[in-house]
């Protein structure tokens, strides 16, 4: 698992993502005006992605699984990529627990 902090050529250009082993993305991030704000916000799920109140289980309208996590303030600091099944998205939230506190951050400001 790494972060991988993008800046695009959006108004608020700056985001993030977690990808696994295979570079498919698990959790993704809002978009931020400011490098820092974002980077600041990897360190927010790497700190609260082994506290399991911080989960938030949700399932889309078209019946596919996804999870936020949420910082101690309760503000959204990322989204999961969508599961086809409950098993996956809890198996998805194991691997983050896993395998994101202690993840490299890869900056790409290309």
């Amino acid at each position: 698992m790494k972060a991988l902090l993008k800046k695009s050529g959006a108004a608020e250009p700056f985001s993030f993502s977690f990808v696994n082993e295979e570079g498919k993305m698990v959790l993704k991030s809002e978009n931020y005006k400011a490098k820092d704000s974002a980077s600041k916000g990897i360190n927010s799920v790497k700190k609260n992605c082994t506290v399991d109140k911080r989960y938030v289980l949700k399932e889309s309208t078209n019946g596919m699984y996804f999870f936020n996590v949420k910082s101690a303030n309760g503000q959204v600091v990322a989204t999961s990529a969508m599961y086809p099944s409950v098993e996956e998205r809890s198996t998805a939230i194991n691997h983050v627990k896993a395998h994101v506190p202690g993840c490299d951050v890869e900056e790409q400001l290309g």
